[in-house]
């Protein structure tokens, strides 16, 4: 590892694919604890930072990879090929069987998804940052956010007022439905849809400054961090009261809020990581070394699962019935310590990555 490498980011990033793991395998999501799940529609819970704090952080990397980098034709090439290569993982997740033929009927498939949106994100973001000084990406999230507000609240659907609540009459679900069709994670709205794609962009920029500051030759950035992170949580939930919080439609206050938040968390993991040198989370940095790598195949794996049968469950059902299930554990907890040790056996599937010096670029 680089002498110059910010340890802080790491550990950062490697918590954040953990707790995806965690929140996306428990036991059975009929019995989860209400902080691992997403909010109903309005307002968020601990799960809901988990993806912004992914693209917040893709942005900080952003910001280390490309501030000196060359702009020219290899450097597009790089960037094309490293989101296709996410949003084509994605599209397979969402098809792929264990069963012939293999892939799921074409209208079934899902085209928006993490991994997509990630790809597309990390496309624009990196691609605005190496032809825009900071001073203009600030307009650009400044109109990003500001335009999306505008777009959802005053724009009609269908000679309808537009809403925020789940309706035919939310724009954005509308878009989604009208472009996607069956291809959609619902019937009527996909959590990572077109639309909302623009603020998780702003998401990433937000993410870009914080790398900008991190890698800045200037004091207290922990400091800076800290006062940045406590404006955006003040500003994203006074704008709740009029454009609420909210991870399936992405709203402006929902990227200022989980900025907000990412930038007071990493802002105290540097204060003790790098400036204090203390030495801890480890395990955070094996896994974010690989941190696409350990998604994909926790996604992959628990989905292949899901789909083998045994008995009347899935070998993911059986397992957590005989493990983990027991009288004197609430159904709740059982569920959870399935979730755990999921999370456990892919730190260790970091580790080994780590020590073997395997890092893979997606």
């Amino acid at each position: 590892m680089k002498k110059d490498r910010i340890v802080s980011v790491d550990i950062f990033r490697g918590a954040t694919i953990l707790l995806m793991v965690l929140v996306n395998t428990p036991g059975t999501w009929s019995n989860v604890y209400g902080p691992f799940l997403h909010a109903d529609w309005h307002g968020y819970t601990p799960t809901d930072l988990v993806f912004p704090f992914f693209l917040f952080i893709v942005g900080t990397s952003i910001a280390f990879s490309y501030k000196n980098r060359t702009v020219d034709a290899k450097a597009y090439r790089k960037i094309a090929i490293r989101a296709l290569k996410l949003i084509v993982l994605g599209l397979f997740l969402g098809a792929f069987l264990i069963h012939y033929p293999f892939f799921k009927n074409f209208k079934d498939i899902r085209f928006p998804g993490v991994l997509q949106r990630i790809g597309v994100v990390f496309f624009l973001t990196a691609i605005l940052f190496i032809n825009l000084s900071w001073k203009k990406l600030i307009w650009v999230t400044a109109v990003l956010l500001i335009a999306y507000w505008l777009l959802m609240t005053f724009v009609p659907v269908e000679g309808v007022a537009s809403t925020l609540e789940r309706a035919p009459n939310n724009l954005a679900n509308w878009i989604d439905v009208k472009v996607f069709g069956t291809h959609n994670y619902k019937a009527d709205y996909d959590p990572e849809g077109l639309l909302s794609t623009l603020p998780a962009i702003a998401s990433s920029l937000l993410g870009v400054f914080t790398g900008l500051i991190l890698t800045a030759k200037q004091e207290k950035k922990a400091t800076i961090l800290m006062g940045i992170g406590g404006s955006f949580l003040i500003i994203g939930h006074m704008w709740d009261l009029v454009f609420p919080i909210n991870k399936a439609l992405w709203t402006s206050s929902f990227v200022l809020v989980t900025a907000g938040w990412a930038n007071l968390i990493l802002a105290l993991i540097y204060y003790l990581t790098d400036v204090k040198k203390i030495e801890f989370g480890s395990i955070f940095r094996y896994a974010g070394a690989n941190a696409i790598v350990i998604y994909f195949l926790s996604s992959f794996i628990s989905k292949v699962m899901g789909q083998i049968q045994v008995g009347d469950t899935s070998l993911h059902g059986w397992l957590f019935q005989k493990v983990y299930v027991h009288d004197f554990l609430a159904l709740e907890t059982s569920s959870l310590l399935y979730g755990l040790s999921v999370v456990l056996f892919y730190s260790l599937v970091g580790y080994i990555l780590y020590q073997k010096k395997i890092f893979i670029k997606v």
